[in-house]
């Protein structure tokens, strides 16, 4: 058994979905501010730096005698040597080296700048180093002496700890990261109050639907929703509607039904009472009780019938029944349900015939068998009790050649059914006026709830048809236009497109 999905809360997962990307842009916005303070840091002390090594470049001279290879001289002013050691904080190295890289003064363990790091005479630039395992901000330049390839040139170097640098980005990641920690909470529960006033509304819908007496199904006003929220009110509203109908429906249904089992039944109880008093009064006649013993088990009958036609009503409007569908044979349906009304036929003296194949693959359709036995059953019916004595019914099945439709049609020749009423017919508890017929109008009705489930086409139209050699005069007489129930159903599509020659059958 698959296991039941949780439900979720919309509340919590827009605030998900908002706390969520809030708390992985902290810890970025930590990082970026870490390394935006350390540039910030930097600068005014790289400006300290660059300074010393410009005064310290400036000391550097170079001496050259008459055929004497030129030497490169430093001479360290007392005061600039003041300057390089009053720092308190951090300490303070450099270097000086000659023409070709020789130590002229400061500390000999300060680094030399790689090949790839070198640069123009003159030009300034720093590096970040390591001296007696400390790190360092390192400023340096080559001297640009005149006459002289830049590869031959003295170099000054400065270097510096980074005990200030790193307290100045210390305090300047906690004035922009502490504020951050009050602004955090406060953020996140202004999110939660704004997305509690943002929901409230729903609360609101909620709370007014809650209320409403179970037989209000007046619509919603989608004024009183969110805009947001008013194509699921909308959509409630037109559910609202449709169960309206459905029960306005089925209230209507059951009102007629009840007043269509109230003939039988006061029949039943007027024909007992007769029976009765003729019993009772000791002057009984053995043909009057007879009389009225068969107007019981015609009542009886009536209301069996009435009982048996709301079941299949009920079973057309079933959608859960009806969607247990599988390969059906039209054309046996047909055959079976037209030798189950061959007795009835013959008893009125009418022609019942099928034409069509008797069981081909050509004739499946995809449906619910019992539902579609149901409709020709009640097709039969209904002509056969429309159609007077002597006139003829006909059961038909025809395939499409391209194996796309099957086509089912019942035919009578009894009075017909005018156009104008064609539509109403379908109608349940409707006849036809003028026709003398006893019969509990769903006939029709259950065929086209049927035909409705089954995506299948139903048309009327008048036969035509006209008196068939051999029928009486009196049969013939009381011949109309008749009536031709057409149903198109798309065929099974396991079906092949050929089929054999169709075979005809009647009885009589």
């Amino acid at each position: 058994m698959a296991a039941r999905r949780e439900q979720r809360s919309l509340f919590g997962e827009i605030l998900d979905w908002m706390l969520a990307p809030l708390l992985l842009l902290w810890p970025m916005s930590v990082v970026l501010t870490w390394l935006v303070a350390q540039g910030i840091a930097n600068k005014p002390f790289d400006r300290e730096l660059a300074e010393m090594v410009r005064v310290l470049s400036k000391q550097v001279t170079v001496q050259a005698a008459a055929g004497a290879t030129p030497v490169a001289r430093f001479t360290l002013p007392a005061g600039a040597s003041e300057i390089l050691h009053t720092d308190e904080a951090d300490d303070i190295y450099y270097q000086v080296l000659g023409l070709r890289g020789e130590f002229l003064s400061g500390d000999r363990a300060l680094p030399v700048p790689a090949d790839e790091d070198r640069a123009p005479p003159g030009e300034l630039h720093f590096r970040d180093d390591t001296l007696n395992n400390e790190s360092v901000r390192v400023a340096y330049l080559w001297v640009d002496v005149p006459g002289r390839p830049p590869t031959a040139a003295p170099l000054v170097q400065v270097a510096e700890t980074l005990g200030k640098r790193s307290r100045l980005a210390t305090e300047i990641i906690k004035g922009v990261i502490l504020p951050q920690f009050v602004i955090l909470p406060l953020a996140v529960l202004l999110v939660w109050l704004a997305l509690a006033r943002g929901i409230a509304p729903l609360n609101e819908l909620q709370r007014r639907i809650r209320k409403r007496d179970s037989s209000d199904l007046s619509p919603i006003d989608e004024r009183d929703a969110p805009e947001e929220v008013s194509p699921l009110v909308r959509a409630i509203n037109d559910l609202l509607a449709r169960l309206d109908q459905s029960i306005s429906s089925q209230k209507h249904f059951l009102a007629d039904a009840a007043h269509q089992l109230k003939t039988p039944l006061a029949g039943l109880r007027t024909q007992a009472e007769l029976a009765q008093r003729e019993i009772d009064t000791g002057a009984s006649d053995p043909q009057a009780v007879k009389r009225s013993l068969q107007q019981i088990a015609l009542s009886s009958q009536r209301a069996a019938h009435m009982v048996n036609q709301l079941l299949a009503m009920a079973r057309a409007e079933d959608k859960e029944h009806a969607s247990h569908q599988q390969n059906v044979n039209l054309a046996r349906l047909a055959t079976e349900t037209v030798r189950d009304f061959v007795p009835r036929a013959m008893e009125k003296r009418i022609d019942l015939g099928y034409e069509g194949p008797e069981s081909t693959a050509v004739t499946t359709v995809r449906g619910h068998a019992l539902l579609l036995r149901e409709l020709i059953r009640n097709l039969v019916d209904n002509a056969l009790q429309y159609t007077p004595a002597g006139g003829t019914v006909t059961v038909r099945v025809v395939h499409d050649p391209f194996g796309q439709v099957v086509v089912l049609q019942v035919e009578d020749s009894g009075p017909g059914i005018p156009a104008a009423e064609r539509e109403q017919v379908f109608q349940p508890f409707y006849r036809v006026l003028g026709t003398q017929v006893d019969g509990s109008g769903l006939g029709l009705a259950i065929v086209r709830e049927i035909a409705q489930q089954h995506g299948a086409e139903i048309a009327l139209e008048d036969a035509n048809l006209r008196a068939r050699p051999g029928l009486t005069e009196q049969g013939a007489a009381a011949f109309g236009p008749g009536v031709r129930c057409t149903l198109r159903m798309h065929a099974s599509a396991s079906a092949p497109a050929s089929a054999p020659a169709p075979a005809t059958g009647s009885a009589a």
